[in-house]
């Protein structure tokens, strides 16, 4: 059987199991189904159906593979759907009909599950467990690594009830990652959420990918959203390798995915990291990126009519970002942890592009990526002065952050002072503050270079780093 007729023989077995479950609930077996009317660039409009927002349904003709689709609006009796696929072949008069009931929403914990319980139609289910080690998936949960079927997974909703603020555990141990200007001068602390900034072309995916070798985590979860198709081979075959990809589970949704796809496939490497989390896994999540998921919730909501709002960002691409990020960070009680790197794209390098503004308000600390830096072989291109740790005063004893401190307060001193260093204008010993940054530079700055293939361990950062900002004993 062929691969295509495969995934429609799998749909179908969906629709029918649904509809199993429906029978054996004491349910009706009749559906509320409708009929396509319109199609309109990336929006599907089905008349007489009655399905909530959110609800998956099957847009099919007779002789023809059906389409997923999924509510994502309506006027009075019309009902708008964004497809999950191709739509070449549809035209008006296609049936529209529910894919499966809604499922019972699980509740962590002992504490009961009430008002979580729905009976609605059109959940959507997708397979997570301990099977997804090691395997490239796509945003629906099939593989994409020819390596056959998953195995030891259950399909499981990927609506879940927020954790209670108040029973996560805070941030308090620190997080080895392997990079030498992380570990020094913004330390990362366990169950942390940070947003790598970037421009195009400035080592990225490359930093990312150090952090995937070194960081100390028992699963690795990345998530390529509306990024080149090419990379997530690459990424996996010479970035994580074989031994960093037996404790890895890679969810992509490329650039030439439907948008619904993108939004979904960002949900899904989430859930994935939460599964593991739950079993009392440390998780690292790596989510490349969180602009291409604002954009792709940006084309959904453009097509069904919402109006823009800041550069072109309907207001519900704002509302959608905390409630993706919110969803990461620490377990109930301590137990299980999900540390997450989300890249933000900064357009031409512009630090104040609205949704890299309201990522840096939502997220627990930030990376700036110089390009200033890439283009003089600086790498990983890290820019020290613009870049923060929110919780690096909770995890470092108060030596490491003074030393960290005294680094960054250099490294400023020097930046100011360059332009007349450069010129000439600068007559030594007018500043001993100057005179010591201009001598500390070189050093600071090969302390800040880091080969890709190299890992820096925690202690070994932190001792180099007090070694570099010492005075005239360290540096005569």
């Amino acid at each position: 059987m062929s691969s295509d007729a495969s995934a429609a023989a799998t749909r179908w077995e969906l629709f029918l199991d649904g509809a199993r479950q429906r029978v054996q609930s004491g349910g009706s077996t009749l559906e509320t189904g409708g009929t396509l009317t319109r199609l309109t660039g990336l929006v599907l409009e089905a008349s007489g159906i009655r399905a909530p927002v959110g609800s998956q349904c099957l847009v099919s003709l007779a002789a023809q593979e059906p389409v997923l689709a999924e509510v994502v609006g309506f006027a009075n009796d019309r009902a708008f759907l964004m497809p999950a696929g191709d739509v070449q072949g549809l035209s008006s008069g296609a049936s529209v009909m529910p894919l499966a009931p809604y499922m019972p929403v699980p509740r962590l914990g002992d504490e009961p599950v009430r008002k979580e319980i729905r009976s609605i139609q059109g959940l959507l289910r997708l397979p997570l467990g301990e099977g997804l080690l090691g395997r490239v998936v796509d945003a629906h949960g099939e593989p994409l690594d020819r390596m056959g079927p998953l195995l030891n997974v259950a399909a499981r909703p990927l609506d879940r009830v927020p954790l209670n603020a108040m029973d996560r555990a805070p941030v308090r141990e620190p997080l080895d990652t392997g990079v030498r200007a992380i570990n020094s001068l913004l330390t990362i602390g366990r169950g942390q959420r940070i947003g790598l900034f970037a421009g195009s072309g400035v080592g990225k995916s490359v930093l990312l990918g150090m952090m995937a070798r070194y960081t100390q985590a028992d699963v690795i979860v990345v998530g390529l959203i509306g990024e080149r198709g090419r990379e997530v081979k690459e990424f996996i075959e010479d970035i994580l390798g074989p031994e960093g990809r037996a404790r890895s589970v890679v969810v992509a949704a490329p650039a030439d995915a439907p948008p619904l796809l993108r939004l979904q496939g960002a949900n899904y490497a989430t859930a994935v990291a939460e599964d593991f989390r739950d079993r009392g896994k440390h998780v690292l999540l790596l989510m490349d990126s969180l602009t291409r998921y604002a954009m792709a919730q940006r084309e959904i909501a453009l097509a069904i009519g919402e109006p823009p709002a800041t550069k072109g960002y309907p207001p519900s691409c704002f509302a959608k970002l905390p409630q993706l990020v919110e969803r990461s960070g620490n377990g109930l009680n301590g137990v299980g942890s999900i540390t997450a790197f989300y890249t933000v794209l900064t357009e031409g390098d512009d630090q104040q592009d609205p949704i890299a503004d309201a990522a840096r308000a939502i997220l627990d600390g930030h990376i700036v990526l110089s390009r200033s830096l890439a283009e003089a072989g600086h790498y990983p291109a890290i820019d020290v002065g613009q870049s923060a740790s929110r919780v690096m005063h909770n995890v470092v004893p108060r030596e490491h952050f003074e030393a960290a401190r005294r680094f960054r307060a250099i490294s400023s001193r020097y930046e100011k002072g360059r332009d007349l260093v450069q010129i000439g204008a600068y007559v030594h010993g007018s500043d001993p503050a100057l005179d010591e940054a201009i001598r500390l530079h070189e050093p600071m700055a090969e302390f800040l270079r880091q080969d890709m293939q190299v890992a820096a361990s925690f202690d070994d950062s932190v001792q180099q780093m007090s070694v570099v900002t010492e005075r005239e004993e360290a540096f005569p």
